[in-house]
Parts: C-alpha cells; sequence; structure tokens
C-alpha cells in the first residue's frame, strides 16, 4: 500500500488514475495535480468514494519551489510525472528536494529546440544515488513496454540480441481529417524531426519520412510505417550488450502525411516565435490549440493498435527471431475507461513503473531507464491490467 502524487490531468493521467484507483490494494491515496485543478477535481468526482482515496492540488510543474511544497505536504511514496516533457527536470528538482521517487513516461525535451535526448536526466543519476531514491525512466509504453520487453527478450530468448525493430501501428479511426491521438504539440515535433537509428556503435540520420516500410500487422493488416527517431533508441543502444543495430518505425495515413506537409508549408509547425498582433506566439501552439485534444478522441476512434519488438540475435550459438507485442482495441480502452487506446497503452505502464517503484519491487537508487530493472514482474503486470502481451517465434521480417 501507498500514494502517489500524479501531475497532468490529460488523456494519459486520466487512464493511469482510473488504474490506480482499480489497483487499490497497491494506491491506496491518490493526490491528483495540475496547473488546472478543475480537470483535477472532476477525476475526483468520477472516481472518488472507492477504496483510493483521492485529493487534488493546483500547482505550476515548472515551478520547483511550488513542486516542493505541495510533495511536502502530500508525503507521496512516489511521483508519477504525467507533464509535459518540458517538465521533467523541474519535477525531478523537486522530488531530489524532498526525497522522493520519480517516474515518467517521456524523456526531457527543450521547450525552444525540437530535440530530446537523455542526457540531461542521466546528468542527475549521482545526485538520485546520493539522496538514495530511484527514478524510473520511461515507463509509457514506447518507450517503456518496448524497454521491458527488450530485457524479457535477453533473459529469456537470447544468449546475445544484434538487432531490435520498434514497430508501432495505430490503425484507429476517429473520423477527423486531421487531429493527433497524444498531445499535438509533442507529436508534431517529434514526427516532423529528422529520423535517425542506431547501427555499429553511432547513428545514422535520414531525413523526415525518409525510409518508408510496408509490414503486416498481426489483427491489423498490412499498413505503411516510417523510420523516426525515437527515445528508447538512446538507452537500448546503452544497455542491450552486443546490440548492432536497433530502428524504431511507426504507421501514418496519407491523409495525415498530407496535412502535416501542408501546415509545415504554410509555417505552422515552426516553434519559433512569430509577432501576431501585438504579441509573440508561437505557431505549433496556436495550431495545438485549434485541433482537437486528443482526450475527446475516446468515443469516436474505432479499431485497434499493435506495438511491439522484432529481435533478432543468438540463442545457444543458433540465429532466433522472435517478436514480442500488444494488440489493443480503442473500443474497448474506451468502454473501460473512457479513452482511446493511445493513451490506455501509456497510462497502464505508468501506473505499473509507479506501483513497482512505490512497493519496493525496483528499487535502485539513481537515474535508470526501464530495461534497467528486472522485467518479468513488469510482464506479469501488463497480462493482469489490461495490455497482454502476445509472442511470435516466425515472424515477418523488415528489410
Amino acid at each position: 500500500m501507498g500514494k502517489a502524487l500524479i501531475i497532468g490531468a490529460g488523456g494519459v493521467a486520466g487512464v493511469a488514475i482510473h488504474k490506480c484507483c482499480q489497483n487499490s490494494e497497491a494506491f491506496d491515496a491518490i493526490c491528483i495535480a495540475s496547473r488546472t485543478k478543475s480537470k483535477c477535481d472532476a477525476f475526483k468526482e468520477k472516481l472518488g468514494g472507492g477504496k483510493t482515496k483521492i485529493t487534488t492540488a493546483e500547482v505550476d510543474a515548472n515551478d520547483v519551489a511550488a513542486l516542493t511544497r505541495l510533495i511536502e505536504r502530500e508525503t507521496p511514496d512516489v511521483v508519477l510525472n504525467l507533464a509535459l516533457p518540458y517538465q521533467d527536470l523541474s519535477i525531478m528538482d523537486a522530488c531530489l528536494a524532498t526525497k522522493t521517487s520519480y517516474v515518467d513516461t517521456a524523456n526531457y525535451e527543450p521547450e525552444d529546440t525540437a530535440k530530446f535526448e537523455y542526457k540531461w536526466q542521466w546528468a542527475y543519476r549521482a545526485r538520485f544515488e546520493e539522496a538514495g531514491i530511484t527514478a524510473l525512466l520511461g515507463s509509457g509504453f514506447d518507450p517503456g513496454v518496448t524497454g521491458v520487453f527488450s530485457a524479457y527478450a535477453l533473459k529469456h530468448q537470447f544468449d546475445e540480441i544484434h538487432y531490435i525493430d520498434i514497430l508501432d501501428c495505430n490503425a484507429g479511426d476517429h473520423g477527423y481529417p486531421f487531429a493527433t491521438n497524444f498531445n499535438p504539440e509533442i507529436n508534431i515535433r517529434e514526427v516532423s524531426a529528422k529520423g535517425s537509428y542506431w547501427e555499429n556503435g553511432g547513428w545514422v540520420e535520414t531525413e523526415p519520412m525518409e525510409i518508408k516500410r510496408v509490414y503486416d500487422f498481426p489483427e491489423i493488416g498490412r499498413k505503411d510505417m516510417y523510420l523516426l527517431h525515437h527515445e528508447e533508441l538512446e538507452s537500448l543502444a546503452k544497455n542491450i550488450p552486443g546490440i548492432r543495430r536497433i530502428r524504431f518505425f511507426m504507421t501514418f495515413g496519407e491523409s495525415y502525411l498530407t496535412h502535416l506537409k501542408c501546415l509545415e508549408d504554410v509555417g505552422m509547425t515552426s516553434i519559433e516565435p512569430i509577432e501576431f498582433e501585438g504579441r509573440k506566439i508561437v505557431p505549433l501552439q496556436f495550431l495545438k490549440a485549434v485541433l482537437p485534444d486528443p482526450a475527446s478522441l475516446g468515443p469516436r476512434t474505432k479499431g485497434k493498435t499493435n506495438i511491439g519488438c522484432i529481435f533478432r540475435g543468438v540463442k545457444d550459438g543458433k540465429e532466433k527471431t522472435y517478436y514480442l507485442y500488444n494488440v489493443c482495441d480503442h473500443e474497448a480502452c474506451y468502454k473501460e475507461v473512457g479513452s482511446q487506446a493511445v493513451s490506455y497503452t501509456t497510462g497502464v505502464p505508468a501506473m505499473i513503473g509507479a506501483m513497482l517503484v512505490m512497493n519496493g519491487t525496483w528499487k535502485k537508487p539513481g537515474v535508470h531507464n526501464i530495461e534497467e530493472f528486472d522485467p518479468d514482474p513488469f510482464m506479469a503486470a501488463l497480462n493482469r491490467w489490461g495490455l497482454p502481451w502476445k509472442e511470435s517465434f516466425s515472424p515477418e521480417l523488415v528489410d
């Protein structure tokens, strides 16, 4: 039994909050904090009254002093950061100040630079070690479950893994001409950036959407997918011994890509401030404001997601391939927790990571990526809490 402070009140936070309340044997209390307290209060109104005690608070996640006061007042066993990636460091600072363990789902990204990497958070390692507290980085799905899958494959299926292809397919249809399934600002920054993959000890950079493949996803069918840079490539390259290449692919439909290209061409995806009616605005932030809120997509999204990893390596001197993946249904997610599957597949692992850190199953002072922990309790929890995994020993490979 323990208490979590959940910072954030968006779509992913909504799933994590639902799951914490379902898992009252682990979470006897949660505090939900956000800049917009009314959102937190709405969750309390909906889910309060059960075995998990819910409190709410207003906080600016950029304000370390305010965060520190909140943590001191609420005395949580773990802080679950489901705010924006720009706010990771301020929340980590507050956790250090209060000696409270920390969990997030996405690595730090400077607000004024469309570049995300782990160096800023890894720089906190010694301070978290000295404080005797754990920071678990990337406990979503990708990053998150993909790292757990990699650790599980290495522990149970391979003596050495040489190649990993991470495949993220969202075959959901929400009916809008253009909308993003998670925070539009983060999503568009991610997919419009240059791609890269890890090979033979270094990075190979590609132009945005330069590399396309078609893959036949189990339970979904053939979909176009494109190579992107993604943060777990950096940590897996460091933490999986013997790795030769890691790539990340995500599916996109033609409508999405066409709209994105038009928005790029007219400057709406820029993060450089412009002058508008006497004030500075960031075009991408304005675009975020006019696009559908991802949290509103649940009731209108149909179809499935398939996210997983294809591994190639050696076991007992023989070459081996292995595919671990999860298939998630948008409509089933909405029926259960009122969200679409993209939020669900991130919010469930966020709850699981917070639980394992909170109850001491994963306790390792310092700053660590998820694949650095024993994967078995996390894999068991995935099956219990709504993201059952499947495996194939003869998958179609990506050329």
